[in-house]
């Protein structure tokens, strides 16, 4: 933490490239290489929260024309002396920059490293410094509200709410048994249970935001069903607006899964193309059929495909067999040909709802998209200050220390003495302590800041 690091902070290839250094040198760092145009100031006299012109010089020799950003701690985003040097956005010219830094006195920043000071310096908690990766990860508006509301600390700001009132019951426990002519705990019990009930209703409210937490940051697993030639890569196609699979007249052209990600109305879907099902003796083809109907399995969505202009074989029936159980639609494809299946015959056999389209003539495939969105989220979309749980560590402690105050609430009711309340409130404590990071190991932090990019 006294060693002063240094890393590029954007994509290479960009127009503008900037080199971030941060730590007690940073200062000294940028003395030694930065020639300012206008001043005959160090950088370590100028003020702070102000930038430069001039040129990097290196071995007497001008690496390149540039801005300087002067930041002094602990008004900073890792609270120590920061320096961001603007420069050209080629990767030469950003990597001579980055080695002028290091040879001046710098060391290379590991991955995450400049959050994760941010973290050790108290500037952010753990759920914050994870928001920041979440945002960089964002797939759809959604997801990127969400995360913006994790690094603004509104669930920091519901958790530390929670482990204030917990701590501050254990407290009174403690005191009063410590001195019991002094402090009473007649009827403590019942006062106690309605906070617990109150801490019930929160983990409880925040553990339901877990699937559509997964839902704006995973996205919806969409399997894309069907008999061969039914149409499913036409479909593919069309809602990725890009002609993403092959599409010919010959039937089992699709062997393969084929993998495309679209943003539906605010929400991702991770589509999945799968071979057309149906007997067949072809070997290859045989496997795509096998692993279609394991995706399918595993799919979060079903869109089952048919063909109206042809009955219903074997093959369909397979297929019902497969959606029987699964969240599903049914696309009524090529409805500008003579239709020998009806929407009601479909509706009657699968209970799902279905869709009269044609990928040929692109029809039908907006009320389907609308009706997805709704089905996954019911119309309840609200960011007003609502958070959503999308990560696994936090819904695991918030399941800790949900059956920590259950445990609690039990004690209270069979009469237990108090001394057995604070064993387990210390523990609903300790695992909410553990999303903001407040009681974490240093090998989950830094196995959590080994996730970010380079430069963050």
């Amino acid at each position: 933490m006294r060693e002063t690091i240094a890393a590029i902070a954007t994509g290479m290839g960009s127009g503008i490239g900037i080199i971030r250094i941060s730590g007690e040198e940073a200062f000294s760092v940028i003395d030694k290489i930065f020639v300012p145009k206008k001043s005959k100031k160090k950088m370590s006299e100028v003020k702070s929260h102000t930038i430069h012109y001039g040129n990097i010089v290196f071995n007497n020799e001008i690496v390149d024309e540039v801005l300087v950003m002067v930041m002094a701690a602990p008004n900073t985003y890792t609270k120590e002396d920061t320096i961001e040097i603007n420069c050209h956005g080629g990767s030469f010219v950003m990597k001579k920059v980055l080695e002028a830094v290091l040879k001046s006195g710098a060391r290379p920043a590991e991955p995450g490293e400049f959050t994760k000071r941010a973290f050790l310096n108290g500037r952010i908690d753990l759920s914050q410094a994870e928001a920041v990766i979440d945002i960089i990860n964002s797939k759809n508006k959604y997801a990127l509200k969400n995360s913006i509301n994790l690094l603004n600390g509104k669930l920091s700001e519901q958790i530390g709410n929670l482990r204030a009132e917990i701590i501050h019951n254990v407290a009174f426990i403690e005191a009063a048994l410590d001195d019991p002519e002094h402090i009473s705990l007649d009827n403590f019990g019942d006062k106690l249970e309605n906070y617990v009930d109150k801490w019930v209703k929160t983990a409880e409210k925040l553990l339901i935001t877990v699937d559509n937490g997964k839902l704006f940051t995973q996205g919806i697993n969409t399997v894309i069903l069907g008999k061969p030639n039914a149409g499913k890569s036409s479909i593919l196609n069309i809602l990725s607006g890009r002609e993403r699979a092959i599409v010919t007249d010959i039937e089992g052209t699709t062997r393969d899964i084929i993998e495309e990600q679209i943003n539906l109305n605010g929400i991702t879907l991770n589509l999945i193309d799968t071979a057309g099902i149906r007997n067949t003796e072809d070997i290859v083809e045989n496997i795509g059929v096998n692993k279609a109907k394991a995706t399918a399995e595993d799919a979060d969505l079903i869109m089952y495909v048919v063909d109206s202009s042809r009955k219903l074989d074997e093959n369909d029936y397979e297929i019902l067999k497969l959606i029987k159980n699964n969240k599903a639609v049914v696309l009524l494809n090529k409805s500008d040909l003579e239709p020998v299946i009806t929407v009601d015959k479909m509706k009657e056999l699968t209970n799902n709802r279905v869709f009269l389209v044609s990928a040929k003539e692109n029809t039908g495939l907006e009320e389907l998209t609308d009706y997805i969105v709704d089905m996954f989220t019911e119309g309840k979309i609200d960011f007003n200050d609502e958070v959503y749980i999308s990560n696994e560590r936090d819904k695991a402690a918030l399941d800790n220390a949900l059956e920590s105050l259950r445990l609690v609430k039990r004690s209270i009711n069979e009469g237990m003495p108090e001394d057995f309340y604070t064993i387990d409130l210390l523990n609903a404590y300790e695992e909410l302590g553990k999303i903001i990071g407040e009681s974490v190991e240093d090998d989950l932090v830094n196995e959590i800041f080994s996730k970010f990019c380079m430069g963050k």
